[in-house]
């Protein structure tokens, strides 16, 4: 699926551009669907391969462009709440999926128990292809192909109730004109053109926090927490329960720190989560090393050369609980709001799904190194990780300006300034300034009559 996934993040741009963010999400959608009708149907292994790359195709597409329509339809000031609610749904489907696939397992002793898991699989495709008939378009992508007024009355509708005079419209409303004007200067976008003069800064952010993301070692902890587990000796039922208290930690952290994460910023968050993790992929490493030894499997599993018993072996899990709860809490929903936000209107929809292909790559690179890393190198495969959260923290402190509760366009004119990365903070808030212009404006323009009809009178 990480193969399918990296293909259709690269495409997602060039389709999100040509038909718009909310046709290309309803695609992605019938071809997830399609996908899971193949799988559930599947007579072979080729089959079944083909079923998943094709569902793969669907999630770089949903992966990397639910989060540029979300950027471009959310207000600034809660626009990481919202773009993060998309981190949220991964992780409600991974806990639910989880628990479809361990019910069949237990309760459908016949082929039908992975059919029914597989077929499952397109209900929420169904839902979300049926519930975007009913969704706007992004208004920056109408205004990007010339439908203005379509684009002030989706703007109206999202920050104004309506209401085209409404100051937050007007001013969201004048930026997404001059970025509009800007891209009309620039050449049709391709891949190349994201590393040129005035793109390239941003293009490494949105790609490297999406790498760094995988490298972390998140997604590690939580597809191989089986094998942490058996290492500590745990007993076969006991891993399946641990396994979903892991999901319920991740689902639950996310969900907590999402009403804050635009009060918080992105840089606290990237730099605390890759601190904290690296001292928690070091901690880990130190105590197997100590307190672990080898051996030559654990429960016929020959991928696992190292043991750590007692409780050296429950600081080992709680450590990667923790390490879980933190990545929920940071770099889970951070990476995919930070990219969503970096790019400038022509770029953003190519940019964003490059992103995610970086993201999908190195997932399907990890795939192949950590299993037989814990085979040969074992417990050092946590020093591994611990250095990439080491070189990360000092990446995203020198590199990465803050963008929370900033509109996109003034993000866009941010990167353009000479502005430090670790000083971007002190910027002006330009778009609530202009905002309390309108506001004032109005209320100056609303008591003209009023005086004109005092002076008549007197």
């Amino acid at each position: 699926m990480s193969a399918g996934s990296f293909a259709g993040a690269i495409a997602a741009g060039f389709i999100s551009d040509r038909i718009g963010r909310r046709l290309s999400l309803l695609v992605a959608s019938l071809v997830w669907i399609t996908g899971a009708v193949i799988q559930c149907s599947a007579q072979n292994v080729a089959h079944l391969v083909a079923g998943r790359v094709i569902s793969g195709l669907s999630v770089g597409i949903t992966s990397s462009q639910v989060c540029v329509y979300l950027a471009e339809l959310a207000p600034a000031r809660i626009r990481g709440r919202i773009v993060g609610i998309q981190q949220w749904a991964i992780e409600w489907g991974i806990l639910i999926m989880y628990l479809v696939s361990y019910g069949c397992s237990e309760g459908v002793h016949s082929p039908a128990a992975f059919r029914i898991a597989w077929g499952v699989q397109a209900v929420p495709g169904l839902i979300l292809a049926v519930a975007l008939l009913f969704f706007p378009e992004s208004p920056r992508w109408l205004a990007s192909k010339e439908r203005w007024e379509e684009s002030l009355d989706t703007l109206a509708l999202l920050h104004g109730h309506g209401d085209r005079n409404h100051p937050e419209v007007q001013v969201e409303w004048e930026e997404v004109q001059e970025a509009v004007r800007i891209a009309r200067e620039a050449k049709d976008v391709s891949l190349f053109a994201l590393l040129g003069p005035r793109v390239w800064k941003r293009t490494m952010c949105g790609v490297s926090v999406q790498v760094w993301q995988q490298l972390l070692g998140g997604n590690v902890a939580m597809y191989y927490v089986v094998y942490i587990f058996q290492m500590a000796n745990m007993p076969g039922d006991t891993v399946l329960y641990s396994s979903a208290i892991q999901y319920v930690i991740f689902l639950v952290t996310t969900g907590v720190i999402l009403p804050y994460i635009d009060r918080i910023g992105r840089r606290l968050l990237l730099l605390s989560g890759s601190i904290i993790c690296m001292a928690l992929h070091y901690a880990i490493a130190g105590i197997m090393a100590t307190y672990g030894n080898p051996v030559d499997e654990i429960d016929g599993n020959k991928n696992l050369r190292w043991e750590i018993k007692g409780a050296p072996g429950k600081g080992v899990i709680a450590c990667s609980y923790i390490f879980v709860g933190i990545y929920g809490l940071t770099w889970a929903p951070a990476a995919w709001i930070y990219a969503s936000e970096v790019f400038p209107l022509k770029y953003r929809a190519k940019g964003v799904g490059l992103s995610a292909a970086g993201n999908w790559i190195f997932n399907f690179a990890l795939a192949y190194f950590v299993a037989p890393a814990f085979t040969n190198i074992k417990w050092k495969t946590y020093i591994i990780f611990g250095v990439f959260c080491t070189v990360m923290t000092f990446h995203v402190f020198f590199m990465y300006p803050e963008t929370a509760r900033r509109s996109l366009e003034e993000i866009d004119m941010m990167f353009d300034s000479k502005v430090k990365a670790w000083q971007s903070h002190k910027v002006h808030d330009k778009f609530g300034e202009e905002i309390e212009k309108h506001r004032q404006q109005s209320v100056v323009e609303a008591e003209k009559p009023v005086e004109s009809v005092h002076a008549e009178v007197v």
